[in-house]
């Protein structure tokens, strides 16, 4: 019995001498002073730099909220393009803190990839983009057609679904990015350009002649696209996901980046208070002060406003709501009581 003590004594004081205080996400991005987010190689909207080589759109604008609610600073923010081959070997191996790159949420990347997606940033879909000149109005019309696919993808595994429930058959022309799908289609290499319905618009709307493209109308199926964090420290992973919802939210509630202030003396509306910071600590239980939200807030402007300034109807790439209008407004959009 001694002996087993001992050696459980023993075992015990050997593993508290080697043990050392694993640093957390949020504490390696406050040392560091930067935040470092995986994003696309470049897609006009969501993710790409611009003439002057600042990063711009809807996903870097999240990563900007991000920077802005733990750093107190949404330029604090280095991007690195990732690939949908590299992305997810970026975040694991710690390279990149968040993702942030039209990443859909599946099982197999939630539970076998040991990933955590926070929540979906963007409803989409899979979608089909051919010319004009094709004559092609359905994508039930496509049998026998080359069709570029960026390898990786969920993409890749629905088109090969649903060519097979519609007997139809096509030839892949497999591309690593976006990029070099769009070089490759409009080059003729192939008939068809399949990816969310999101990027395709992107893509076309950097066109030359956008208009000699047409999006057929089949989407073919659900891409929940949002931010993704690593498993093992849920703090961080709370911080992601909160800061998201503080951007729903505010939207819901009527806050934006113009009125947050005056809105920041506090009113009589409990739950705006609670994501101000006037109230709740809500803040402190993420481990930041009680401000983050309303710097996030200040930093990019709520969802809706974010999501005008980017890739909204009045911006050449041109989307609207839909799915992704607030559930008060018929959409999906939904954030969990700040309570």
């Amino acid at each position: 019995m001694k002996k087993t003590v001992f050696v459980g004594a023993l075992t015990a004081a050997t593993f508290g001498a080697g043990m050392v205080h694993a640093q957390t996400t949020l504490e390696t991005i406050q040392n560091r002073g930067e935040l470092i987010c995986g994003s696309n190689t470049g897609q006009a909207g969501f993710g790409a730099p611009d003439s002057n080589g600042v990063w711009q759109g809807f996903d870097v604008g999240f990563c900007r909220a991000l920077g802005a609610a733990v750093l107190n600073d949404p330029n604090a923010v280095t991007f690195v393009p990732l690939t949908s081959q590299t992305r997810f070997s970026a975040l694991a191996s710690g390279e990149v803190d968040v993702l942030a790159r039209n990443t859909t949420w599946t099982f197999v990347r939630d539970v076998d990839l040991n990933l955590t997606f926070v929540g979906t940033n963007y409803y989409d879909g899979q979608g089909f983009m051919v010319t004009r000149e094709l004559g092609v109005s359905s994508a039930l019309e496509l049998d026998g057609a080359t069709v570029c696919i960026e390898t990786g993808t969920t993409t890749e595994l629905n088109l090969a679904d649903y060519f097979r429930v519609n007997n139809m058959s096509y030839e892949p022309v497999p591309v690593d990015t976006a990029a070099e799908a769009q070089q490759q289609y409009l080059a003729g290499a192939c008939d068809v350009y399949t990816t969310d319905v999101s990027a395709l618009a992107s893509s076309r709307a950097a066109f030359a002649e956008p208009g000699d493209h047409a999006i057929l109308p089949e989407v073919i199926s659900k891409e929940p696209l949002g931010p993704v964090v690593r498993h093992g420290d849920d703090q961080w992973a709370d911080i992601v996901q909160w800061t998201l919802f503080a951007l729903i939210a505010a939207e819901e509630l009527g806050v934006t980046s113009a009125n947050m202030e005056e809105l920041k003396a506090g009113g009589n509306n409990p739950e705006i208070n609670r994501l101000l910071g006037v109230e709740g600590g809500f803040g402190e239980m993420l481990g930041l002060d009680n401000d983050w939200a309303a710097r996030a807030i200040a930093a990019v402007g709520n969802y809706g406003e974010l999501f005008s300034s980017t890739i909204g109807d009045q911006t050449p790439i041109g989307l609207a709501r839909g799915l992704n209008a607030q559930w008060t407004q018929g959409g999906l959009l939904y954030a969990p009581p700040f309570r």
